[in-house]
């Protein structure tokens, strides 16, 4: 299909489909913010997305095909290290296909949400902030220049702010939760902008090829080690690792349905992505104090994350709070899986960075049919669902199940690449925290899951409906590929190892 795609595509697109990829989304912002209706705004951002959509499989093939494994286009024509240039290989390649078939899908799926949540005027600003977002995410994954990362950080993280505050018109703790959010992410680009401070004071260059070429004879200078600091803290922050996710609990629970749904699926692993080329392609692993950063920092903090949050889900009422303290949980599996410096270990991380994208997105879809239709997210609020809302409930239930990492799904397959990676390295206790952490999901999940299939509604008179068709499609796309990819798992893997390959032999990224 990608094969047919490239060949139908005409000559400029393939020419130019990496700034394109960020560009279209990024020049239709202002066009939605200027149309008559939600309802039109929408229907473009459908379009948008979908361009971009297509643009991410060209660039995929491209990566695919190509003798180096690279595509590189020079923003201007002006040549590296003094212009701006847009360079993909198989991780980035994987990360825009991620971020642009979630961005689709939720452009589907919106509409109904943000006609009940969001004021009719403000609705065109609504997309139009959306399609910033997703034009700064793009634009994260695909630059190869340190400081064009930071402003495309700063375009998504800001138009994010927007979106997360709207929500106060459905629940006034949006805004709180929108400036927790601001000061939180504020702190993380600053301390990021910081690192890459020190690092071109020590290198005299912003490019991430040309910083990484200089940095083997600056091992040990104190400008690189501060300039490493900065930067793991700052993405760190905005990945929502552990303990520095306080921000994403308030912010998916409060944002409209949404937000919260495109967030859970996209904006933790962009921010994971830019943390793993810095400590993958730009520090590279053999670095003594990289080495020392991943067996006394990432692995601590991301097991930590994996038992406390999951302990934190299961004391939850809300369904929606539930599912963002799991997500900090499932950002520890991904960072434990980096953590082991090793092919195995960041394929199996980056292999369950796909695969949570799928089942949160399922998750957040599900729970957004159930506040349109019934405006309730506590777990009693879902008690009798099963039942009147049965396609809604059964693709929620897949996706849990997925969560959890019973066989046959999605999660599973990536959990069981987890336990791989870490036997490999004689870690037979962290592969029984993870066995211990997936047990507390199996807690937090089946309490859900109880109230909807086992236990009868909270108000039997209440009129009960199942969620709209233009929900119920794309919600239904992401349950079965969780089955789907949980049977034959071969193409996310393939992604998942190409992209963990393209990290470590960096070379071929950085020439």
């Amino acid at each position: 299909m990608i094969e047919a795609l490239y060949t139908a595509a005409p000559a400029w697109a393939i020419q130019h489909a990496a700034p394109l990829l960020v560009m279209v989304p990024l020049f239709l912002a202002p066009m939605l913010a200027l149309v008559p209706s939600g309802r039109i705004a929408w229907l473009i951002s459908i379009i948008g997305t979908t361009i971009s959509f297509l643009f991410a499989l060209i660039l995929l093939y491209l990566v695919q095909t190509s003798p180096v494994g690279v595509v590189d286009y020079e923003i201007g024509r002006w040549p590296v290290p003094i212009g701006i240039e847009y360079r993909v290989d198989a991780l980035n390649a994987m990360i825009l296909l991620v971020v642009t078939s979630i961005g689709l899908l939720a452009s589907v799926f919106s509409w109904p949400t943000v006609a009940a949540e969001i004021r009719k005027e403000k609705r065109p600003f609504f997309y139009s902030a959306f399609m910033v977002c997703f034009a700064g995410l793009n634009g994260v994954t695909i630059t190869g220049d340190a400081f064009n990362l930071f402003v495309f950080l700063e375009i998504s993280s800001i138009s994010t702010y927007v979106l997360v505050s709207l929500g106060a018109g459905r629940d006034r703790r949006a805004l709180p939760a929108a400036f927790n959010y601001l000061i939180m992410g504020t702190i993380g680009a600053s301390f990021y902008i910081i690192g890459i401070g020190f690092l071109y004071a020590a290198t005299g260059t912003l490019n991430m090829g040309d910083i990484a070429s200089k940095l083997p004879e600056l091992a040990g200078n104190r400008s690189v080690l501060a300039g490493f600091a900065f930067i793991l803290v700052g993405l760190g922050l905005k990945a929502a690792m552990w303990p520095l996710h306080q921000w994403l609990p308030d912010a998916y629970s409060y944002s409209p349905s949404f937000v919260t749904m495109f967030l859970s699926a996209t904006a933790t692993k962009v921010a994971l992505y830019a943390l793993i080329r810095f400590l993958f392609t730009v520090f590279q692993p053999q670095f003594a104090f990289e080495q020392t950063a991943f067996g006394m920092l990432l692995m601590p903090l991301g097991i930590a994350a994996m038992v406390v949050c999951s302990f934190q889900a299961v004391f939850q009422t809300d369904v929606r709070r539930t599912l963002a303290y799991s997500s900090v949980a499932q950002v520890g599996y991904m960072i434990l899986g980096v953590s082991l410096g090793t092919t195995a270990g960041l394929s199996a991380g980056l292999f369950h960075l796909l695969n949570h994208a799928m089942m949160k997105g399922a998750l957040f879809m599900a729970v957004a049919g159930v506040v349109l239709s019934y405006q309730g997210t506590t777990i009693r609020d879902f008690a009798g669902l099963g039942r009147s809302a049965p396609w809604t409930m059964t693709a929620f239930a897949i996706a849990a199940l997925s969560l959890i990492g019973v066989p046959l799904t999605a999660g599973f397959q990536s959990k069981l690449q987890l336990g791989f990676a870490l036997f490999d390295q004689g870690l037979w206790w962290a592969v029984a925290l993870v066995v211990f952490s997936s047990f507390l999901a199996v807690i937090y999940m089946g309490r859900i899951l109880e109230a909807v299939f086992f236990k009868p509604p909270l108000n039997p008179r209440k009129a009960r409906k199942e969620a709209p068709v233009i929900l119920l499609v794309p919600l239904w796309i992401l349950a079965l590929a969780n089955i789907y990819f949980g049977i034959a798992a071969k193409f996310p893997l393939d992604l998942a190892r190409s992209a963990a390959a393209a990290a470590f032999g960096g070379e071929a990224f950085l020439k």
